[in-house]
């Protein structure tokens, strides 16, 4: 089996890059994506990428196989007044939410294509999305209906602290994941 690569994008150029990204996600979300719920169309979807990309410090990484792409992951340092926490239920430590830009990753999207799924692909992703990162913590939202990918989060080192509704028309609520990152304790 051809090994698996990986190009990093900045903001602008996963931008670019734009026509891969929806085609990722198709390609991953085959049965969310048929089951009408309006939160997980691709245009909605493609709504909310093109919002994230308006984030400083935006990064993608896309894993490619053979020369196709078969899986992405991105996300962004939370800056001072982020709107990541809006929504924010459940009882956290004081200061828990304070940011700098420096504190915590936030994980927003790790996808596979369906025809490649189950090959440890998610986890590489994972890894080398976080892997050089200089911030303290990573924070992910997961949905909790979607056991599969909750129990292998828990596996990976995240920890439920709360919950949250984000602000996106037809946005379940979500678990709240975090994850120290090695780097940032230096």
């Amino acid at each position: 089996m051809p090994a698996v690569t990986f190009r990093r994008y900045d903001a602008a150029a996963a931008r670019g890059i734009r026509g891969t990204v929806a085609m990722i996600h198709d390609e991953s979300y085959v049965d969310r994506i048929n089951s009408g719920d309006p939160f997980y169309t691709t245009e909605a979807f493609m709504r909310r990428f093109d919002a994230y990309t308006s984030r400083d410090g935006f990064d993608l990484v896309v894993a490619w196989r053979d020369g196709e792409p078969v899986g992405q992951a991105w996300g962004w340092a939370l800056g001072p007044n982020t709107a990541w926490w809006g929504g924010l239920t459940g009882d956290v430590e004081p200061g828990f939410t304070d940011e700098d830009g420096k504190r915590t990753f936030a994980l927003s999207e790790i996808m596979v294509s369906q025809a490649y799924t189950g090959q440890r692909i998610a986890h590489m992703l994972h890894d080398e999305l976080l892997g050089g990162r200089k911030e303290t913590r990573a924070t992910l939202l997961v949905n909790p209906i979607n056991q599969t990918a909750y129990q292998i989060y828990l596996r990976w080192g995240w920890v439920k602290v709360a919950q949250l509704r984000p602000d996106w028309p037809d946005a379940p609520t979500f678990d709240v994941l975090i994850l120290p990152l090695p780097l940032g304790k230096n």
